[in-house]
């Protein structure tokens, strides 16, 4: 079966000083269950798109699995009122997930409903890794490029991004949910399935950066990631402990940096490289 990923609403539209009619294309969101070895493990509001890379980027930024080889099989299984993600693990796995079972039921946008504890929504996040330097010039150029790129919210102007970029390729990867960690689930998703490390490139983000965000971009190694929103000050927090760089508030004229800014570096006319 089938699902739109866009639909069509009839509007009454106020403008020039007028009343008329009109219609806007706004995007669908349906539940989405995701389970493991035939038990339920969440359920989020998402866009019913790029449905295989968001399982098995939530399978991966939320540390069910290390990689997307202990995935046995995968099946998008439609029904009436959603879909369902339906996956199967290697024995090991599915004993770990047994002992840590985390059960999450979310409106649109909401990363952390239902966890167990305090501490598992806080949890310590890995440290990444030495990762690459990039020039200002070269995080405008990708802040730039990918407006253009977001196909489904250029339709509808409802729906955030994710995206992957490096100097050489540009953006390799665009990935769009009505809901923000969605999008980068999805997001890790697509690089996990054409094995890319994240640590070569940037990681940006149509939205804020809210701690969960940070989690999920720490778990694939991911030492840059800029957005074009503010994050929270316990993003700031996770991303300096992380050793991620996090760059913020990002347009075509500049972008603030708030956690190591060691990896942002400018070239002088003589070629020399010059912490930002």
């Amino acid at each position: 079966m089938a699902r739109l990923t866009v639909h069509t609403a009839e509007t009454r539209v106020w403008r020039h000083g007028r009343m008329q009619s009109g219609t806007r294309a706004i995007p669908d969101e349906t539940p989405v269950a995701i389970s493991y070895n035939g038990s339920s493990q969440a359920v989020m509001m998402a866009t019913p798109a790029d449905l295989e890379d968001f399982a098995i980027g939530f399978s991966l930024s939320e540390g069910v699995i290390g990689q997307a080889a202990e995935i046995d099989s995968l099946e998008i299984v439609p029904h009436d009122d959603g879909v369902e993600l339906r996956m199967w693990l290697a024995g090991d796995v599915a004993e770990r997930l047994q002992q840590r079972r985390r059960h999450i039921a979310g409106p649109t946008g909401c990363g952390l409903c239902g966890v167990d504890s305090i501490a598992e929504a806080v949890r310590p996040v890995a440290t990444v890794g030495a990762g690459r330097s990039f020039s200002p010039q070269q995080i405008i150029a990708a802040i730039e490029a990918l407006p253009p790129l977001q196909k489904l919210n250029v339709e509808t102007r409802a729906v955030h991004a994710a995206a992957y970029f490096t100097p050489e390729q540009g953006i390799l990867h665009v990935r769009e949910d009505v809901g923000r960690h969605n999008a980068l689930d999805k997001l890790v998703g697509a690089l996990a399935r054409d094995r890319i490390d994240a640590a070569n490139g940037i990681v940006l983000l149509t939205s804020r950066v809210s701690v969960e965000m940070l989690q999920k971009t720490a778990a694939i190694g991911a030492a840059v990631l800029v957005a074009v929103s503010a994050p929270t000050a316990l993003a700031v927090r996770m991303a300096e402990a992380a050793g991620i760089t996090l760059a913020a508030i990002a347009r075509s004229d500049g972008f603030e940096i708030f956690t190591h800014p060691q990896r942002i570096v400018e070239i002088d006319h003589k070629g020399a490289a010059d912490v930002a």
